[in-house]
């Protein structure tokens, strides 16, 4: 007895049902990723995007505080503010401070996180401990430091004393307001540097330090060969972010003193300050406090650019060396 095949279905609705599914299928992979992250470039665009742009805007307007928005001035506000003696001392004031916590941050970062990937007792009460100076508002970390960095009564000046050496001016001396300052934002940034470069240093392959173990290679050795190469993304990000906290400080030396001014000659005083006081000062001129702002984020732009041609370069460099 013969059994005739299963007729295929040839309904129209059927298949246009069918392809319908297709296409919504294939659209949705192609547009869920999209989906997924366009809240964040939503909001990027509402915090970020727009203020950056409209202070491009005010930049280029007479604008006070009191007044609003005046008339269109171009570039005037950014030649006035570049003709100010203070904003220039602001600009070296934020590159030595910059300069003095950035670098050793990252190095220390580097360091306190290699000795916590090593076989210590109770990993993760120490590891916990790098994380707290971070969690500290910035302003007590500036209220307790201001008082150990006293000139009259300092804890540190008393420490000097005891080994009959002269007290510091901490808060007259440039490069000694500048230590502290770079002191303190040390004590509250090193450990969030140091969990990530711990986290990198944890993701690199057992494996690696096995081979150079059977090479023969030295601890040292594997941490300059094996660890920091691989570790190149990582401090590249932390570089890069350590840069733009560095050179946006304010709350640190904002609180120096109780005057807030960036001392009695202005000479802690950086531009995320003088922005502020150009704007909510005595002038209360937005004009030229958005005109700093701008300056502010093309050198942020222009040091970060440097940073990452930088590290790319010691990157070919190294790789070159090695073939």
């Amino acid at each position: 007895m013969s059994t005739a095949a299963p007729a295929k279905n040839k309904n129209p609705s059927v298949l246009q049902n069918r392809d319908w599914k297709t296409r919504l299928g294939l659209l949705d992979v192609k547009v869920s990723p999209y989906l997924y992250i366009a809240p964040f470039f939503i909001i990027f665009a509402i915090v970020g995007l727009y203020p950056l742009l409209y202070t491009a805007f005010v930049a280029t307007h007479e604008w006070h505080l009191l007044g609003g928005q005046g008339a269109y001035v171009g570039t005037q506000n950014f030649s006035d503010v570049l003709e100010q003696p203070y904003f220039w001392q602001a600009l070296r004031n934020t590159l030595s401070i910059f300069l003095l916590s950035s670098v050793p941050q990252v190095i220390m970062a580097v360091i306190i996180a290699a000795i916590l990937d090593a076989n210590l007792r109770a990993k993760t009460f120490w590891r916990m401990g790098v994380l707290l100076p971070y969690v500290v508002a910035p302003v007590a970390v500036s209220l307790i430091f201001a008082k150990v960095f006293a000139d009259g009564s300092g804890v540190f000046n008393a420490l000097l004393a005891l080994i009959n050496i002269e007290p510091i001016g901490w808060h007259t001396n440039t490069l000694a307001s500048h230590i502290a300052i770079a002191t303190m934002v040390n004590f509250r940034w090193t450990g969030y540097n140091t969990l990530i470069v711990l986290a990198a240093m944890q993701a690199i392959p057992a494996e690696l330090y096995e081979a150079a173990i059977v090479d023969g290679a030295s601890r040292v050795r594997q941490f300059f060969s094996v660890t920091i190469p691989l570790l190149r993304p990582t401090l590249i990000f932390v570089i890069i972010t350590s840069t733009i906290g560095g050179l946006q400080i304010f709350d640190e030396p904002r609180m120096f003193d109780t005057h807030g001014a960036g001392g009695p000659d202005r000479q802690w005083m950086t531009l995320t300050m003088y922005l502020y006081e150009l704007g909510w000062g005595a002038q209360k001129n937005f004009g030229r406090a958005a005109a700093v702002a701008w300056l502010l984020f093309l050198l942020i732009v222009v040091i970060g650019l440097i940073n990452f041609a930088i590290t790319r370069r010691i990157a070919s460099t190294e790789g070159v060396s090695k073939k």
